[in-house]
Formats: structure tokens, C-alpha cells, sequence
């Protein structure tokens, strides 16, 4: 360990109803907006109708939602020219989440629409230092602002096409225009003055994708002759347990292939870079995450079923495409190994669409921990679905790193 001197629910008939209200407003809306604001949506495939369901339905982990947007379970920051992505929780579900899921009654409808709403960074020019905080303030409110229709969307989506328009979508245009106002007069008072942007207003409803993520395709097949060695197993035809389903279930056999290991000079690797030495209990603190080689731009949930699911993949630059996770969790001593299944008092995973073959720094804000005594505090990289990225050598060190701070 180093050491640093610096310091949406609605349950039963009103789901089925919504699914076939929001598919006729689909007709009525119609087209396809390129959208960066709804998480990546469109790049993330759980199948939701056909998935299957966890054996137990558990409480989220703590930190399962953002500390300043109660019940959020994504939120964005912008962070040296983009916006960056923290998964709260991993994906996780609420108990009730769980057990309408168990119960049947999630269905087909279970996040499948989405309020889109066309992407305003891609569209401003060059923002002078001096406007910087206040056109975040309104970047961050624009989020805001889709998050709360979504919401409405899902309690009362199944009021009908004139209800989504005049009560959903026509306030957003309008909140949104005035939001976008600020931000153009934010930056004209400091330099060149944006244009267009009151035509980002209008959203509209679209559907999630929900195409398969994977069924982990060829179950490994057989390397010839093991190259001489006695390889006990390389898929589950043999296994005698069940068969993973995504969710994070032990006592499973994943038949997932590894997928694609990029050279030894492109794989990923991490580094804290930045730490505090000693916090007070509860008080929020920052960890400083530089990532090299690892384009995060790919998460499927693990509480959703995207856990082991999908293969590594490589980008055209041979990149490791994923994310990474940043987890503190109080220890009892430092004399033995921690007990692995307790749930950790900070979690969060991070996918920012940055990163690539240069290495770059991200923020991570911690709320704080509610406990005195050691903190571990460890980031470590994920490929889509979850697992440390492999290498091209056994000798090298995978992407991980750990810190501890004393909490007083």
C-alpha cells in the first residue's frame, strides 16, 4: 500500500399499460435523436424481456445511489472537457426492483423508454475559464431535468400520447430553452457567443436498446493438445454447476469467452494518483484515478444481468473497451486478509467515453465514510462486463491500485 503527504417503479397492469402507451407515442414522435444523455443507452444490451431473474433479492450495496441526488443511480460531472459517468452501485436494484422482477411483473417494460434529448457539449464552442462554473451549473441541470421526466415517464407513461406532450416533453422543451439561454449568455459575456443551442430543446421519448448482450457465443472449444498440459477444463460441458445468467450469482459455471487481449504495450493499466492522508468521519473527500490504455466507454449493469456476459473487446486502436471502479471498505486490522463478502461503504463504477493509449486523470468524489479507523480505498479496471482486463504476459500488473486512509 502507498501512502501520499497530500491530502422509475411502477408495478403490475400500469407497466403493461405504459409499454403500449409509450410504443404509440413512438409513432407519434417518431425518429432517432443522436443522444449522449441517457447513460449510453443505446450501447448497452440487457434483454430485458428474456432475462433471467436473481435466485435472492438483497438491499443495495451502500452507495448504490449518488449521495447528492437521492435515489439517482447515474450521475455527471464535467471533468477536463467531458462529461464523466459514475455508475452508482453497479447497476444494483432496490429490494422492490428485485421482486417485481422475480415476480414477473418487470416485464417487457422495465427501462425500455427513455425521455432523448439531443447532446449540448458536443455543440459549444470552446468555453472561456471564466464561464466554466456557470455553464456546468446549467449542464448539470439540464441533466436534471431529463432525469426528472424519465422519472414521470415511468410513474405515468401510460396516460396516453397528449399526456407525454403537454406534461412531459413540452415542459422539458421549455425548462430547457431557458436553460440553454443561460448557458449562451454564460459564454458570450466571455467569448465567441454559441449558436443554435435554443434548437437542442425539444426531446423526445425513444426506446432503450434491448438486443441481446451476448450469450457467450463458443464455450472456449478445445486448444488441440493443451500444449502438453493437463488442462482440467476450458468451458462448462463438464461443469455440474448451473449455468451463469449474468447476475452476480456464485456457485455458477461462465461460459463467456475471454474475448480479445490486446500487446503487452497496449494493455491497460491504473494508478491513484492523488489522496488524502487522514479524513474525519463524514466528510466528503476526492481520489485522483489516471487510467492508460483503457477506453471507458462500455458497462452493462451487473445488478441488470450484465455481470460475466460479454467478452473482452479490443477497439480499432487494440484498446481494452470498459470502465473502472473505485471501492473503500473499513478494515477490522491490517494484521490478516479482510473477509471478502461484506458490502464496502463507497462503491462506485466509472464510464466516461475518455481514456485511450495516453494516460489521463478523473475525479472521483467520495461523500464520505460513516466509520473510524482504516480505510482501503482501491480502483480497479473493468473490461464491458465487469472482470480486471487480461494482459498479454502472466509478469505484468493488472489494473488495479490501493491506498489507505486513516478515518478519524
Amino acid at each position: 500500500m502507498r501512502r501520499s503527504t497530500r491530502s422509475r417503479r411502477p408495478t403490475g397492469n400500469a407497466r403493461t399499460k405504459r409499454l403500449l402507451a409509450v410504443g404509440a407515442t413512438l409513432a407519434v414522435f417518431g425518429g432517432v435523436v443522436a443522444v449522449t444523455q441517457i447513460s449510453s443507452a443505446g450501447d448497452r444490451r440487457s434483454n430485458q424481456q428474456q432475462r433471467p431473474v436473481a435466485a435472492e433479492c438483497v438491499a443495495p450495496s451502500p452507495g448504490a445511489t449518488a449521495p447528492a441526488a437521492r435515489g439517482a443511480t447515474t450521475t455527471r460531472t464535467w471533468q477536463n472537457g467531458r462529461w464523466v459517468v459514475n455508475h452508482w452501485g453497479d447497476g444494483q436494484q432496490t429490494v422492490e426492483e428485485c421482486q417485481e422482477t422475480r415476480d414477473g411483473t418487470d416485464g417487457a417494460t422495465a427501462g425500455a423508454f427513455a425521455v432523448a434529448c439531443p447532446d449540448v457539449v458536443s455543440r459549444l464552442p470552446q468555453v472561456p475559464d471564466r464561464a466554466r462554473a456557470e455553464v456546468d451549473r446549467n449542464l448539470n441541470a439540464l441533466q436534471t431535468q431529463i432525469t426528472e421526466a424519465d422519472e414521470r415517464l415511468a410513474a405515468e407513461g401510460d396516460r396516453g400520447q397528449r399526456f407525454i406532450r403537454n406534461a412531459i416533453l413540452n415542459p422539458l422543451a421549455s425548462k430547457r430553452r431557458a436553460t440553454l439561454g443561460r448557458i449562451t449568455i454564460a459564454i458570450d459575456r466571455f467569448g465567441p457567443r454559441p449558436r443554435g443551442l435554443g434548437n437542442l430543446a425539444t426531446c423526445q421519448v425513444q426506446p432503450v436498446d434491448n438486443n441481446d448482450g451476448g450469450d457467450g457465443g463458443d464455450n472456449g472449444g478445445d486448444n488441440g493438445n493443451n500444449n502438453g498440459l493437463d488442462v482440467l477444463a476450458n468451458n462448462c460441458d463438464n461443469s455440474q454447476l448451473q449455468a451463469h445468467d449474468g447476475f452476480q450469482n456464485g456457485n455458477r459455471c461462465i461460459s463467456t469467452a475471454f474475448g480479445e487481449v490486446g500487446s503487452a504495450a497496449n494493455n491497460p493499466s491504473l494508478l491513484i494518483t492523488d489522496f488524502p492522508q487522514q479524513i474525519n468521519r463524514n466528510e466528503g473527500f476526492s481520489i485522483q484515478v489516471s487510467t492508460r490504455n483503457l477506453v471507458r466507454d462500455r458497462f452493462l449493469p451487473a445488478g441488470q444481468g450484465g455481470y460475466y456476459l460479454e467478452s473482452s473487446l479490443l477497439n480499432g486502436q487494440g484498446l481494452t473497451r470498459g470502465h473502472f471502479h473505485t471501492a473503500c471498505r473499513m478494515l477490522n486490522n491490517t494484521d490478516e486478509a479482510p473477509a471478502p463478502e461484506p458490502v464496502p461503504a463507497f462503491f462506485v463504477a466509472t464510464e466516461d467515453g475518455g481514456g485511450g493509449a495516453e494516460p489521463d486523470q478523473v475525479t472521483i468524489q467520495i461523500p464520505g465514510l460513516p466509520d473510524s479507523g482504516t480505510a482501503q480505498c482501491a480502483v480497479w479496471a473493468g473490461d464491458g462486463s465487469h472482470r480486471i482486463p487480461m494482459s498479454e504476459r502472466a509478469n505484468q500488473t493488472p489494473a488495479f491500485d490501493a491506498v489507505r486512509i486513516q478515518v478519524n
